[in-house]
């Protein structure tokens, strides 16, 4: 999509606040659930191998003071 054809698109969005000068809506976004950045698979992962490496050390710091 080109800039022109960007800024049309933009304009068209957009004329209807100027009429509503200083009753425009922040944010043109719908507000609504947020989602998370991260997957659940990702989260899950990376939850393992803190977890995972935490018992490992544990478990190596035990068998050297034996």
């Amino acid at each position: 999509m080109s800039a022109v054809q960007r800024m049309k698109v933009a304009n068209e969005k957009h004329s209807k606040t100027i009429t509503q000068r200083g009753h425009v809506q922040k944010t043109t976004r719908v507000v609504g659930e947020e989602k998370s950045p991260v997957g659940p698979w990702l989260l899950a992962l990376f939850v393992f191998v803190v977890c995972g490496s935490a018992i490992f050390q544990i478990i190596q710091s035990i068998r050297q003071g034996l």
